[in-house]
């Protein structure tokens, strides 16, 4: 989810717009129709606990040059006998401002024991577990799993065992985020240290934010 400076290229947000997708944006389901979609965000199973700002359905939406090449890594995934399943791609800026206005309430905590048992949720932003910026905005960047893999710790737990290399994993769970960081790092995409889950396209650093309400 998380998006470091250097990814996101501080990049500024998109002119004013219509609240619709931009021409370089795509459905992931036109594209790749084989990924299967677990849209967190658009229902209640998150970090928040309710439907977030901006998910109208329950749609992966990302740039198209991202699409296309997820759509090459789950193509290599197949031919493993492998499959992937995405749990959020484009992210509104509006969103990220939902976020924001959560870890400012210190009442409303009732996913912490599912989601950041360890740490308090006003240090989330400063430990670079949620980002002010993300390239998850630009449609550049993809939160995902392959299907019925061990990843050693669920999608959005905010916590160190969700780093990237994390030591202390056991070897299933190492070999099989080195799988998925393979996969998608020959498509193009670069990983999160934070998150053993987010990537985003190389290609795509620096493109602007948008803010359209995905359909």
């Amino acid at each position: 989810m998380r998006q470091d400076a250097r990814r996101s290229g501080e990049a500024a947000p998109a002119a004013a717009q219509p609240d619709a997708p931009p021409g370089n944006f795509v459905r992931l389901a036109e594209v790749a129709p084989q990924i299967a979609q677990d849209m967190r965000y658009a229902g209640c199973e998150n970090f928040l606990g309710r439907p977030v700002p901006g998910y109208r359905s329950a749609q992966c939406w990302l740039r198209r040059e991202a699409a296309h090449a997820l759509a090459a890594a789950a193509q290599e995934a197949a031919a493993m006998g492998l499959s992937f399943v995405v749990y959020d791609g484009y992210r509104p800026q509006r969103a990220t401002r939902a976020f924001l206005a959560w870890a400012q309430d210190p009442r409303d905590v009732a996913r912490k024991a599912d989601y950041y048992p360890r740490l308090d949720k006003a240090d989330l932003f400063e430990l670079g577990y949620i980002a002010r910026q993300s390239s998850h905005s630009t449609g550049a960047a993809v939160d995902l799993s392959i299907v019925g893999l061990d990843f050693g710790s669920p999608f959005d737990l905010f916590d160190p065992v969700s780093g990237a290399d994390w030591p202390h994993l056991p070897d299933e769970a190492r070999r099989n985020r080195a799988l998925l960081r393979g996969l998608m790092e020959r498509a193009g995409f670069a990983p999160l240290a934070q998150e053993w889950w987010h990537f985003s396209l190389s290609a795509l650093d620096g493109a602007p934010a948008h803010d359209f309400e995905a359909p």
